[in-house]
């Protein structure tokens, strides 16, 4: 008899491969189609679905399993409504995943990994490196005990959580795909967007699938001994690479870059700093390629165990002046949640530890 942890994941398969399982045990086809919808798109836990035979639901129990993260803690702002959920995993582990909620439909933050071993030292998640990956099926549960917990429509999705998607990359691929079917969540691929510190030979791969999702790029650095400092997978594939790899991304999907800069005091948050970034991606990405560049400023998180700091406003602001004037779009980012510190990393790290002690 199969463990609970070692049954089939039914939030992990396509349409086809829910039917390939539901005829083995001598299931119509239409069972598959019955269970994907109210599984994927109407929220509903297999003991849930009234129109499923109970001897096909013994059938399916027998090898399978639909597990929902459970939430362990969850907060809400009172100042935006920002929900930030910490959830257990079926072998209790847990990860992070965020709701935020804007004038045009609601966002969630999605973990793709528990833990993450790309060492960017200015980011919690990645403090006491990568436990496993995600399969498709955690990473889809999200959005649905999410949206069964807060009772709001998902209607956006950003891999910004725990996590570096494209380290993990064939279940993020798979969860893409379900994300999208139309039978389930049917969320447009352009209303999801993909963070990757910059994982080079998986850029190139993303890029043949053309799926119209939005790429973002955490550069953090205009200058290799800087970004090497800290982000580590620079000395695997350095700034030129990386952008020769998103020069690519932009030729074969036509979909612009959105580069995330987190600013870091005294670190690379200067005047030259900006001035550099600009022509850095202007020289890059603007003369030959005429690519169109976004630049997500983004003030960065006070960590205790990084010692590092964000700029003053009026410093922010003076960067993004600076690359505007260069002809680069830029904005900065606007910290949601922050009476409940919704950044990732920190609540699963706290949670971690009062465990282990």
């Amino acid at each position: 008899m199969p463990t609970q942890q070692s049954k089939i994941d039914l939030y992990s398969l396509l349409p086809e491969e829910l039917t390939s399982l539901c005829l083995t045990f001598g299931e119509p086809r239409y069972r598959a189609e019955q269970i994907f919808s109210q599984l994927q798109s109407q929220n509903k836990l297999l003991s849930e679905m009234t129109n499923i035979g109970k001897e096909a639901k013994i059938k399916l129990n027998e090898v399978a399993t639909a597990f929902l993260p459970q939430v362990s803690k969850k907060f809400v702002s009172a100042i935006d409504g920002t929900i930030k959920y910490l959830f257990l995993l079926i072998d209790g582990n847990c990860i992070e995943t965020v709701l935020m909620k804007y004038r045009h439909g609601n966002t969630l933050c999605v973990s793709s990994q528990v833990g993450c071993r790309m060492g960017c030292t200015f980011c919690a998640s990645t403090i006491g490196g990568k436990v496993r990956d995600l399969s498709a099926g955690e990473i889809i549960s999200q959005i649905i005990a999410a949206e069964r917990d807060s009772g709001e429509h998902i209607s956006n999705v950003v891999m910004m959580g725990i996590g570096e998607p494209l380290d993990n990359y064939d279940n993020v691929l798979k969860f893409l795909k379900l994300v999208n079917n139309p039978k389930g969540k049917n969320i447009g691929y352009r209303h999801i967007s993909l963070s990757t510190c910059g994982v080079v030979d998986k850029i190139y791969e993303l890029a043949k699938e053309n799926l119209q999702i939005t790429l973002s790029v955490s550069l953090h650095a205009c200058d290799n001994e800087t970004r090497d400092k800290i982000m580590p997978v620079n000395k695997k594939w350095n700034i030129n690479e990386l952008l020769c790899a998103c020069a690519q991304y932009y030729k074969s999907t036509t979909r612009r870059i959105s580069f995330e800069y987190t600013l870091i005091n005294n670190q690379n948050d200067s005047i030259i700093n900006a001035h550099s970034l600009a022509k850095l991606l202007n020289d890059k990405l603007r003369a030959d390629v005429k690519m169109p560049v976004h630049v997500n400023l983004i003030p960065v998180n006070a960590v205790s165990e990084t010692g590092f700091a964000p700029p003053s406003a009026d410093k922010v602001n003076a960067f993004a002046k600076i690359l505007e004037s260069h002809g680069i779009c830029a904005t900065v980012r606007r910290k949601l949640g922050s009476d409940i510190d919704a950044s990732c990393g920190q609540l699963r790290k706290a949670y971690s530890e009062q465990n282990k002690q």
